[in-house]
């Protein structure tokens, strides 16, 4: 038997066309091999087919798809086994660790009896007892504490359920694990806790590891090879080191420019000085400005978690989670400032409470001079013309059954600011603004028929409809890879002088903190622990949490 764990063969895939329609293959060609131990990394931008490839490498792709080439493990030909066999396969020999965690978590489940059900199917052996044991101890491997067995899914966080997927994919112990987007909604520390505990199995029980990822640093501090794909085709292979350092292809040389133009400090972020905040017609400093846009006061979200049955057999006492725990916070007009902390730590939850999207449990939310918390539903509702929020994952924020337009032109429409006529006009007007051109094009299609960017892009255009004053940012480019990412955030600083805008920027990434922010409130365990300039943040920390968050960081400049 060959040595090769993993062999990719000539692999092309394209996806069910219409009979009038040519192939487009999102997969063209692409050849590679994997040994055991061996950490190889899959960059490219979103849509050149990185995903497809590894969910074709475990045939998981719809019939009708068309697929040729050869994929091998261990010498078999994983095309052509069987149903149990292919149930064997998956999980046991070869496990995937999905971008969006929600694909793999069942919402009437708890968090527990998904580690116990993948386990009784693989190893049914196992006493329940040791099933559980063995559960538990895979869980506190990614940080999720016992306490949360019973939990479901939507009790957690977005980092929170992605530490979930991963820990189910760690029970069986697999040869190989193909990680598609792992840490993509984590912050630095867990990703790098996570990313150090794969590779350091890897080394331990000689599994191979294939990381998707479009975060070059974190591909080249965790991976020995590297591939780089571009329009479905591997147009760079090599060691990390060489490809990192001397690029060969022009896309690759494009991809570490638009990374290094984020982790640079002579960037247009906070690092150069023709920083928005610092330009003469800003203020140079909050204490500077005539008053804050937004103050926050000893704000709380506490959630009560009830026993269930058994436990309240047991005498349990209800358990209060702190999500939020009396934040102070003021956003000046004109200004950037970066929200950073762990997955888990409360920055999703302070801007919801924000946005009185969930009342808070007590504190205040002044907002143009305004208390939000004392307002009525109707009251808020009106408020929200001037407050807007960009979400994570723009698929998820905009309804699949309208038109680009119709998505745009809605908020204009609730708050009756426009007739469809006119809002027709503005929302062309906006996709013209972001860059979406040419805008009756874009008018018409739906959000499907879009890329990551493209759909980020119609999110930021629908945001910014209403002409807001204050726009809430929660993780808007964690899920693009490094080129549009950089478009995206360029696009954000010229927008935000186009319409006199200030960002309260939600985001895990420290680099992007700095390329962007003016200043920096870094979050843990529901309260802010570290407030100041960025420059001062970066260059001294006071906070043990703020170290520990710099450390982890990956640098690709360091790579």
């Amino acid at each position: 038997m060959s040595e090769t764990l993993f062999c990719i063969e000539n692999l092309r895939v394209a996806y069910p066309r219409r009979s009038d329609e040519e192939v487009q293959w999102a997969v063209d060609g692409v050849c590679f091999t994997l040994q055991p131990g061996e950490r190889m990394g899959l960059v490219g931008e979103s849509g050149c087919g990185k995903s497809t490839l590894g969910r074709a490498a475990m045939r998981l792709l719809p019939p009708s798809t068309q697929i040729g080439g050869r994929v091998m493990f261990q010498g078999r030909s994983v095309f052509d086994m069987t149903p149990e066999q292919l149930r064997k396969f998956r999980g046991e020999a070869v496990a995937l660790i999905f971008q969006d965690p929600m694909t793999r978590l069942d919402p009437l489940m708890t968090i527990g009896n998904h580690c116990l059900e993948t386990l009784k199917a693989h190893s049914s052996q196992l006493s329940s007892k040791q099933a559980k044991e063995r559960a538990i101890a895979t869980l506190e491997k990614v940080k999720i504490p016992a306490s949360r067995w019973s939990q479901y899914p939507h009790e957690f966080s977005g980092g929170m359920r992605q530490r979930v997927a991963i820990a189910l994919a760690l029970l069986l112990n697999p040869k190989l694990i193909v990680a598609d987007e792992p840490t993509t909604s984590l912050d630095v520390t867990v990703s790098a806790q996570i990313l150090q505990e794969l590779t350091r199995l890897c080394a331990q029980e000689n599994m191979a590891l294939l990381l998707i990822s479009h975060d070059l640093a974190l591909v080249a501090e965790y991976c020995d090879r590297i591939g780089v794909m571009y329009n479905g085709k591997m147009v760079e292979t090599g060691s990390s080191q060489s490809v990192f350092q001397n690029p060969q292809h022009e896309y690759t040389q494009s991809l570490l420019k638009a990374a290094l133009h984020i982790q640079t400090v002579d960037g247009n972020g906070v690092g150069g000085e023709n920083t928005p905040f610092s330009s003469p017609s800003m203020p140079v400093s909050p204490s500077q400005a005539k008053s804050p846009i937004l103050r926050v006061l000893e704000l709380q979200q506490h959630y009560t978690l009830e026993p269930n049955f058994i436990e309240r057999l047991l005498k349990r006492q209800n358990q209060t989670i702190k999500a939020v725990d009396g934040i102070n916070l003021e956003l000046y007009p004109g200004e950037i400032l970066g929200l950073v902390g762990e997955s888990g730590c409360g920055k999703s939850t302070l801007s919801r409470t924000i946005l009185q999207l969930i009342r808070p449990s007590a504190g205040t939310v002044e907002f143009l001079g305004q208390d939000l918390t004392k307002l009525s539903r109707q009251q808020v509702r009106a408020s929200r013309r001037q407050m807007q929020m960009v979400f994570q994952d723009p698929h998820a924020c905009l309804n699949p059954a309208m038109t680009v337009g119709e998505s745009i032109a809605d908020p204009l429409l609730i708050h009756k600011l426009a007739d469809a006529a006119k809002a027709k006009q503005e929302v062309l007007s906006m996709l013209e603004k972001v860059g979406l051109k040419p805008p009756q094009m874009y008018y018409q299609r739906y959000p499907s028929d879009l890329s990551g960017g493209q759909q980020q892009r119609v999110a930021i255009a629908r945001a910014l409809i209403t002409r807001p004053k204050l726009l809430i940012c929660d993780e808007p480019v964690s899920m693009l890879d490094a080129s549009v990412q950089s478009q995206v955030l360029d696009l954000m600083l010229e927008l935000k002088e186009e319409f006199e805008l200030t960002y309260l920027f939600i985001t895990h990434d420290l680099w992007l903190a700095r390329f962007l922010c003016d200043r920096i409130a870094v979050m843990n365990s529901g309260k802010i622990v570290e407030i100041g300039p960025t420059k001062q943040i970066f260059a001294n920390p006071q906070h043990p949490y703020t170290k520990t968050l710099l450390a982890a960081a990956p640098l690709l400049a360091r790579a």
